[in-house]
C-alpha cells in the first residue's frame, strides 16, 4: 500500500477547504461558540478540526471509507492482518480483546501483573480469571512478566481456558518471551492477547524488543499516546490469524466504544503511522543513541543505581527490556521514589514516569533531545545533593512474593457488585476485597475485587500511603479503611 497517504488528514484538509457549514455536533461549531478564554489556551486549530467522523469528515454513509482506509494502512505498516482505531485508549481496547476471546464465567489465563483496565474488563464481563504468577526478583522487589512455563502449567491445570493475556512491555519496560508464550497457546489451539500498551513503537526499529505480531500473538493492544505521537486516548489494536474473528473483535469494540469518536485522535494516529514508516528507523536510531548517552551520564551521579537489561533480564527474570525506559534505584539514599518525584516536579518542573518505593524512571521517546535530557540530568544531579533532606524514616513494608499473592475467593464481578461495607484497615485481614487497591502509577492492583486480603498487602498499602504512594481508585484513598464484601453475603 502507498504509505505516504494519510486518508484522515487529507479528508480533514478537504473538509476545511470545502467551507462546509455544520448543523451537527460538536455544538461549538468549529470554535465559534467556544469561550474565547478557552480558545486562548487550547488554540483555534483544536476546535476547527474537532468535527464528526460521519456527516463531517466523511458523508452520512461513510462512502469514502476514510477511517477504514487509514486502518488498512496501519495494518499494512506493521504487518498485521487487521488494525482497529480506538479513541478511548487501550483501557477500552484490551477489554474488547478480552471479550473477543472469553465470555461470562469462562476462564481466561491472565498474568497477575495486569493493568487495572484488565481487572475492569473482568468485572464488566464476568470472565473467570486464572491468574498466572509473575516472576519475582527478591533482590530488587520487582515483578517481571510470567514465564512461558507458567502459562503452560496453567493450561495443563485449566484446559478449558479460552486463551491467555499477558502484559508486555510492563510499565518497567520489561518484556516476556512472547514467542514461547504464543507457541504454548497455539499448541492448545487458544489465542494469545497481548496488552502491549507501552510498545506502539516496537515495530519500527530492529534494536527494540520484538513486538507482539512478530512474536505470533493473535491480538495486540497498543497505546500510541504512550510511546508514539498520538494524542491522549489514542489506541490501536491489531489482529492476525484465525483464532479470533475480525467481525467478533469489531463487534466487541462497538459494544464498548464511543459513538462519537474524536477525529483529532484519528488524524494524529494517521499521521504518526506515516511518520514511522517514512522516518521511524532514523528517529529511533537517534532516540536509542540518546538513551545510551543518558544512561552513561546517570551512572556517574553518586547514589544513583541505573537499572537496565543486565539487572532486569536473565533466567527467572524478563526476556528483554525497552532501553528507552530509564530506571534508577535510589534505595541507597533511603528515599522513596514518591518523594524524589515530587521534589523534582516542585524544584525542576520535571515530571517522571513511574515512581515506586525505591525507584524513579524517565520515559524517553523519539521526541526527546539533548535539551530535555539535559534538564533531566541536571535535576537528578541536584536531587543527589538534596537526598538527605528527603528521608522520612518511613520505609514501605514490601511483602514477599507469597505475601503479595492473594486468594481469588470470588469472581471480580460478584465481589464488586455484591453487598459491601467499609471496615478499618486493621480489621480487613481475611475479608474479601470489593474494590481495586492500585498503587498508581504503574496501575497494577495490589488487591482486586474477589481477593481475600491479608495483613502483608494491607501493611504494604498503608505504609506506602504514609510514604507518598497514591491509591486513587480506593473508596478511601488513604487506605485507613477498605471496602469489602459483607460477611453475610
Amino acid at each position: 500500500m502507498d504509505q505516504s497517504k494519510t486518508p484522515v488528514l487529507d479528508a480533514l484538509a478537504a473538509y476545511h477547504e470545502s467551507g462546509q457549514t455544520p448543523f451537527t455536533p460538536p455544538g461549538h461549531k468549529q470554535g465559534r461558540g467556544a469561550d474565547p478564554r478557552v480558545r486562548a489556551v487550547l488554540g483555534d486549530a483544536v476546535f476547527r478540526s474537532d468535527v464528526l467522523a460521519t456527516s463531517g469528515l466523511d458523508d452520512r454513509t461513510s462512502s469514502q471509507g476514510v477511517v477504514e482506509e487509514a486502518q488498512r494502512l496501519m495494518a499494512d505498516a506493521v504487518g498485521a492482518d487487521h488494525a482497529f482505531f480506538s479513541t478511548c485508549g487501550s483501557s477500552l481496547s484490551v477489554k474488547s480483546a478480552m471479550l473477543s476471546v472469553a465470555g461470562p464465567h469462562e476462564e481466561l489465563l491472565v498474568g497477575r501483573d495486569a493493568h487495572k483496565s484488565v481487572v475492569s474488563g473482568l468485572i464488566l464481563s464476568g470472565i473467570r480469571p486464572v491468574w498466572v504468577d509473575p516472576q519475582w526478583d527478591p533482590e530488587r522487589h520487582l515483578a517481571h512478566p510470567p514465564s512461558p512455563e507458567a502459562f503452560a502449567a496453567a493450561f495443563t491445570e485449566h484446559p478449558e481456558a479460552r486463551g491467555a493475556l499477558v502484559t508486555t512491555p510492563t510499565p518497567y519496560g520489561t518484556c516476556s518471551d512472547l514467542g514461547a508464550i504464543a507457541e504454548v497457546c497455539h499448541r492448545h489451539g487458544k489465542p494469545l492477547v497481548v496488552d502491549e500498551a507501552w510498545g506502539a513503537h516496537l515495530p519500527f526499529h530492529p534494536d527494540l524488543p520484538t513486538w507482539a505480531m512478530d512474536a505470533g500473538a493473535d491480538v495486540c493492544v497498543t497505546s500510541v499516546h504512550k510511546m508514539g505521537s498520538g494524542l491522549e486516548q489514542s489506541s490501536v489494536f491489531h489482529l492476525q490469524g484465525d483464532l479470533v474473528r475480525p467481525e467478533v473483535l469489531r463487534s466487541r469494540e462497538d459494544l464498548l466504544g464511543t459513538t462519537s469518536p474524536s477525529v483529532l485522535v484519528y488524524a494524529a494516529l494517521d499521521g504518526w503511522r506515516r511518520q514511522m514508516v517514512e522516518h521511524g528507523r532514523a528517529l529511533y536510531d537517534d532516540a536509542l543513541a540518546l538513551a545510551a548517552d543518558v544512561r552513561e551520564r546517570i551512572a556517574g551521579i553518586g547514589g544513583l543505581r541505573l537499572q537496565g537489561r543486565e539487572e532486569f533480564c536473565g533466567p527467572g527474570r524478563a526476556a528483554d527490556m525497552d532501553p528507552l525506559q530509564i530506571f534508577v534505584d535510589i534505595s541507597a539514599w533511603e528515599v522513596t521514589g514518591y518523594r524524589a518525584a515530587d521534589w523534582l516536579r516542585r524544584h525542576h518542573r520535571i515530571n517522571l514516569h513511574v515512581a515506586d518505593h525505591r525507584r524513579i524512571s524517565a520515559q524517553l521517546t523519539h521526541a526527546d533531545d539533548p535539551e530535555t535530557t539535559g534538564a533531566l540530568l541536571a535535576g537528578l544531579t541536584d536531587l543527589a545533593a538534596h537526598a538527605p533532606q528527603l528521608r522520612t524514616g518511613r520505609p514501605v513494608d514490601v511483602p514477599s512474593p507469597s505475601g503479595l499473592r492473594l486468594e481469588q475467593a470470588a469472581l471480580p464481578r460478584d465481589a464488586f457488585f455484591g453487598p459491601t461495607e467499609q471496615v478499618p484497615w486493621e480489621k480487613a485481614e481475611g475479608r474479601i476485597a470489593a474494590e481495586m487497591l492500585t498503587p498508581y502509577p504503574p496501575g497494577i492492583p495490589a488487591a482486586l475485587p474477589g481477593e481475600r486480603l491479608n495483613k502483608a498487602v494491607l501493611r504494604y498499602l498503608r505504609s506506602g500511603v504514609d510514604a507518598g504512594m497514591l491509591v486513587p481508585d480506593a473508596v478511601d484513598t488513604t487506605v485507613t479503611s477498605v471496602r469489602v464484601l459483607r460477611e453475610d453475603a
